[in-house]
């Protein structure tokens, strides 16, 4: 079950924030389509991987992080670390495979806005992923653990997850769960396990849209959302794209209305989104500021091209929200 330690964060409470999982490269097709075909146009390299992005943005708003991954000897993994450690991240307990390449995801645009992807990570250096010496160094300092669905890849990951999570509440720190799944995962019954598993140890949701229905016995929101509660779970985020996004807890429902903005690429805003959240919550920040901020995270980063390029610190954000307030768009 997960503890009341969120709801006692004080902006001088010490905080270190980790993550664990996928760091790849993205390559991106400059044409809308179906699928990779035939030749076509490509942009990136660009760094990325869900649980990337989210500690870049936990970095660039000045949080203590860390992440624990892997990647190859090759420019593709120098390219990430450089980045990662450029914006703050402590990358100690990123491991530099010998044998394997770093990640890979070429991702094509369909018109109805959906996305085509061409992954390679299940068999690149991301399956090296594990709790290696400098990974518990680091899990050591941790006092709150961030853990991405798609990073629940292998068995051997999922087992890492587990015992990381386990650690860091055993110190006394808090856990947030962002699913990032696609539906057919759950038929998995190990992987169903693990994501249910999560569930229960979190503190803090981060579901988007259909993803709060994934995993409870309600069909109606009201009922996933008392279900959920019912678990221990102190606050469910629910992101619901540009209608902004709703918080619900025990006491209160608190909704912040989406920032108009121009969407130029929607990679990374969910995981810009929960970053900012977790983060303004463990330095102090009431429910309703943490919310406001997280809103305008995730619609910065759909206006930038790239999955990792519109990590945004304070000073963005604010423009984003005192821009919203003048034209009277969002509050």
């Amino acid at each position: 079950m997960a503890s009341s330690f969120l709801m006692d964060q004080t902006a001088d409470t010490p905080r270190c924030i980790v993550t664990i999982g996928e760091i790849v490269v993205e390559i991106m097709a400059e044409t809308q389509g179906v699928g990779f075909l035939e030749p076509l146009a490509l942009r990136g390299p660009y760094p990325s991987g869900a649980p990337a992005i989210f500690i870049d943005q936990v970095a660039k708003l000045g949080g203590d992080c860390g992440m624990i991954s892997a990647v190859g000897h090759d420019d593709f993994g120098t390219l990430n670390i450089e980045r990662l450690k450029r914006d703050g991240v402590d990358v100690s307990a990123i491991l530099r495979a010998d044998s394997y390449s770093t990640g890979s995801a070429f991702v094509r645009y369909r018109p109805d806005g959906s996305r085509d992807f061409v992954y390679n990570i299940r068999h690149s250096a991301c399956a090296q992923i594990g709790l290696h010496e400098a990974a518990r160094t680091l899990l050591k300092r941790a006092t709150h653990f961030h853990v991405m669905g798609s990073s629940l890849f292998s068995f051997p990951i999922i087992d890492a997850v587990t015992t990381a999570v386990h650690q860091v509440k055993a110190q006394g720190g808090t856990i947030s769960f962002d699913p990032n799944i696609r539906k057919e995962m759950l038929d998995i019954p190990d992987m169903r396990a693990a994501l249910e598993l999560m569930l229960q140890e979190c503190d803090i949701f981060l579901p988007s849209g259909p993803e709060l229905l994934l995993f409870c016995q309600g069909t109606t929101q009201e009922e996933a959302i008392s279900e959920i509660l019912d678990m221990g779970v102190s606050e469910i985020v629910l992101k619901q794209g540009h209608e902004g996004a709703t918080c619900f807890s025990a006491d209160k429902t608190i909704h912040n209305p989406g920032f108009a903005v121009q969407e130029i690429d929607p990679t990374g805003a969910g995981d810009c989104f929960g970053a900012t959240y977790v983060t303004c919550r463990l330095s102090g920040k009431t429910r309703e500021d943490s919310l406001r901020y997280a809103c305008a995270s995730g619609s910065r980063a759909v206006s930038v091209f790239g999955p990792m390029e519109g990590t945004s610190g304070f000073a963005e954000l604010d423009q984003v929200i005192a821009g919203a307030a003048m034209k009277g768009v969002a509050s």
